[in-house]
């Protein structure tokens, strides 16, 4: 069984035209047959790390060639990746755990300007576009319609999102990747093509297996991971919910400028829509133009202008409430919500969207959950937010009971005349700060997707020292300024902007509901009249409202539907596009016995220095190296085969960042080193920075192989002294049980042409040496390789269709992946290598 080097890796099978086995199952093997010195000695630590019970049974050969052998059951194949991940005690803590209570007051500040912008504006809106829809036709029509509101807020916004969805958080991170990379920690239902065992051993999974006695949870975690089709539309899902995240962002900044530049119509009466849109468009311009300045900064600047905002909204709601009508407190009684269909049954129906957007910006304090704490945003909306919201909708509809020709301009009408110019000033920046809200929930979806392999890669700014997931997407910036500012010019209408703002909305709070209820039913684990609740309310509330939108999609909101369409298809191709180039490295990949026939020397001149040639592959050996040795006159003394991959957590401990794996014998000097990233982990190292953090974590692994190989020849030897020709180590299985094996040590057997072998590629290394000198030797000659230079060997992978492929798949891959491909970053870009260390080969596989 090799564990020491790559011979014995499951996925062979593609290259030798066997089939391929799991690293999970069990296998029949002769000891001293098919084992090298070496594989004895990795599985024997193996067996240290994991306790694995092993049975034997005697096995009769007629064959009096072979000698005495004894078939030996292994447990399950432990890869040694996963043994050195089970070695690190990291233990991994969000951003704001330990933090004082003093502190949690500043971030609770802080987030009236990042996450409630959204939800904080939707009283410009809200009766407005209701009201245009449904015509007031006495003062029930307001009470059915505040009544509508002020349920709406509290069942969406409060129920769902603060008391239960920010519970889903993953670490701290919140949004519909986020949920997607919980439910994949916890169920194998990841799609992702590189992913290996020990990224569960990772101190910041913090893995909670089900409880046997929950069969339910179990059996959908079963059906779960037995079912391709299941892990396609969870998937699928996801990336359609991050789809209408993304039209949120364009959305939203439209919707709330244009409604609270809007209000200039009241105060001044030459003002014409033309010139309500020539300012909107100004104002987006400047919008985007500071969000490069980070959240942070800005927060604490539009902290205290939203805290503004919201005391001028109580304030005039107050205000209204005592100079108009105090009997619209009535509709707390939901009474009026049936009263209001029955007065107006089908136009109340199509007021539902209008009243969606009181709740607007819900899936906003989800998603930015990263910028702060559960607590802080719970804080915020229980004490502030919503008292405020409420009490500004009752001031409308008090307003409005006595004013039903105003029902077009609510909000500013009902502000009174003394004190609108200042509350039309505070509007508008609450407004800019609303679009703000969305675009920093869109950045942070996008990082998400990006880490996880389901969108292309693009430059992301780290606007915080302190804070990881304060980050800004400039590519992403300009993108949604852009359509907004197309949505803003070709759709002026208030209802129609309202109507695709609600279709966005209503999209990604639904995939939510089902991620969440996931959440329930496999992590955790409660009462499944809770779930079946959860789901079938919310579920329902939010297809009620659905059907309400999509009854007007024709009116324009159909563009946002094209958005979200189009970026749903860029992240698909995506995943599709990189999913199949791995596969198609994955069989591409060089074998173990060629690398045996080339020798040591690769089949051509090792040069000092060490190679560091950077691939997607996390086992095996990258069919790109063979085009280097062929292209190249020689290769470095030491190669490293790097792979940056991300994982489905948050941050990876810095302590447990590199897996190393020696590929080949020793002689050969070839590592395998795989870089794990969490997907909100800070990629900020340059070149020299990393290649030490590297050449340190690969030491340390040198040095661990040593003394494991020392331990396990000192235990060799006490066994020779006691049993002679038999090796009597004790295992404990994970029950508790102890047994004694006792196996034949075939010493005298040996394949003649592994020691043949091992002679010629031996020739180069040192003389026999004792086991600490050959240490210091090793690291010696690490340390002269990484003296005479370090070199990054590059190799690009493209994909095309193969001639004989449908039309479909070459459009596809041909034409749409290739395209992102080539305007995408590459992982290498974060390093910033100078181009002198920097050496390239293009490959192009049929697909």
């Amino acid at each position: 069984m090799a564990m020491a080097t790559e011979e014995g890796d499951p996925e062979r099978g593609d290259i030798n035209g066997g089939h391929s086995m799991e690293s999970t199952e069990s296998r029949w093997v002769f000891q001293g047959d098919e084992e090298d010195n070496s594989d004895i000695e990795e599985f024997n630590a193996d067996l240290r790390h994991h306790h694995t019970r092993r049975y034997a049974s005697v096995l009769d050969s007629d064959d009096e060639d072979i000698g005495e052998q004894r078939l030996i059951r292994t447990g399950p194949r432990i890869d040694s990746f996963d043994v050195e991940a089970l070695d690190v005690p990291g233990a991994h803590r969000t951003d704001y755990e330990d933090i004082s209570m003093g502190k949690k007051i500043v971030l609770a500040f802080q987030t009236l300007g990042v996450v409630f912008g959204d939800v904080g504006t939707s009283p410009l809106y809200t009766f407005s576009v209701m009201f245009r829809k449904a015509p007031i036709n006495g003062d029930e029509d307001i009470l059915g319609a505040l009544s509508l509101v002020l349920y709406t807020l509290i069942l969406i916004p409060l129920l769902k999102y603060v008391l239960v969805v920010l519970w889903a958080n993953d670490d701290g991170e919140g949004g519909t990747f986020a949920l997607y990379s919980l439910i994949c920690r916890h169920a194998k239902v990841s799609l992702l093509p590189n992913q290996l065992p020990s990224d569960a051993r990772i101190s910041s999974f913090r893995l909670k297996v089900p409880s046997a006695e929950l069969e339910r949870s179990l059996k959908i975690k079963e059906r779960l991971e037995s079912s391709l089709t299941l892990k396609k539309i969870l998937l699928i899902l996801v990336l359609a919910g991050t789809s209408m995240v993304i039209a949120n962002g364009v959305v939203t900044p439209a919707m709330s400028v244009l409604s609270s530049v809007g209000g200039l119509k009241v105060g001044v009466d030459a003002i014409e829509q033309d010139e309500v849109v020539m300012i909107s468009v100004a104002s987006l311009i400047i919008l985007f133009s500071v969000q490069k300045y980070g959240t942070s900064k800005v927060g604490l600047l539009v902290g205290p202008a939203l805290f503004i905002w919201f005391c001028s909204l109580a304030g005039i709601g107050i205000y209204n409430l005592l100079k108009y009508d105090t009997g619209v407190l009535k509709a707390f009684n939901p009474i009026h919500i049936y009263y209001f269909f029955k007065r107006n049954s089908t136009k109340a129906w199509y007021s539902l969207g209008g009243c969606l957007l009181c709740a607007t910006g819900s899936e906003a304090m989800f998603a930015d959950l990263c910028y702060f704490s559960v607590q802080s945003v719970q804080l915020s909306f229980v004490f502030l937010v919503l008292p405020c919201l409420v009490l500004g909708y009752l001031g409308q509809a008090a307003y409005l009971m006595e004013n039903h020709a105003d029902a077009g301009r609510a909000f500013f009408s009902s502000v009174p005349s003394g004190a609108f110019w200042p509350t039309f000033l505070i509007a508008n920046i609450a407004a800019l700060i609303a679009s703000r809200t969305m675009t920093t929930a869109t950045f942070s979806c996008i990082k998400q997707s990006t880490a996880l392999g389901c969108f292309p890669r693009l430059k992301i700014v780290h606007t915080s020292r302190k804070f990881m997931g304060q980050i800004y997407i400039p590519v992403l910036n300009w993108f949604l300024l852009a359509v907004s500012l197309v949505l803003v010019c070709t759709i002026s209408s208030i209802d129609e902007i309202g109507n695709a703002y609600g279709i966005a909305e209503l999209g990604v709070m639904m995939m939510t509901t089902i991620l969440v209820t996931l959440v329930m039913l496999l992590i955790w684990q409660i009462h499944i009249i809770i779930v079946l609740t959860f789901v079938v309310f919310f579920l329902g509330l939010e297809l009620i409202f659905f059907s309400s939108v999509l009854g007007s999609v024709a009116d324009g909101s159909w563009i946002i539907l094209v958005l979200a369409v189009i970026m749903f298809f860029i992240m698909y191709v995506w995943n599709y596009g990189s999913k199949l180039k791995y596969e198609t490295e994955v069989k591409q990949k060089l074998s173990m016995d060629l690398m045996r026939e080339l020798g040591s020397n690769l089949g051509t001149i090792r040069a000092p220095g060490i190679g560091l040639l950077y691939n997607e592959l996390v086992k095996g050996i990258p069919g790109v190296f063979g085009h280097f040795l062929t292209t190249l006159p020689a290769i470095h003394s030491m190669i490293i085969f790097v792979s940056i991959k991300y994982v489905p957590v948050s941050v990876v401990p810095q302590s447990e960042r590199f897996l190393f794996r020696r590929v080949c014998p020793k002689s050969y000097h070839i590592f395998r080193c795989i870089a794990r990233y969490g997907y909100k982990d800070v990629r900020k190292e340059n070149h020299q920075t990393f290649e030490q953090l590297l050449i340190e974590s690969l030491e340390k692994f040198i040095r661990r192989e040593a003394q494991e190989r020392s331990l396990e020849s000192d235990g060799d030897e006490d066994s020779d002294s006691e049993e002679g020709h038999y090796d009597s180590r004790v295992l404990v299985a994970p029950n508790g049980s102890v047994y004694s094996l006792g196996v034949p040590l075939l010493a005298g057997h040996k394949d003649t042409k592994k020691l043949t072998l091992e002679a010629s590629t031996s020739e180069e290394v040192t003389p026999a040496l004792d086991a600490e000198q050959s240490l210091e030797w090793e690291l010696s000659f690490i340390h002269k390789a990484k003296e005479s230079g370090v070199v990054y060997l590059l190799g690009h992978g493209d994909i095309r269709a193969r001639k004989d492929s449908w039309f479909i798949k070459k459009l596809v891959i041909n034409y749409f992946y290739a395209f992102l491909r080539r305007n995408s970053r590459r992982g290498i870009t974060t390093l910033t290598v100078p181009h002198s260390n920097l050496m390239q080969v293009g490959m192009t596989y049929m697909v």
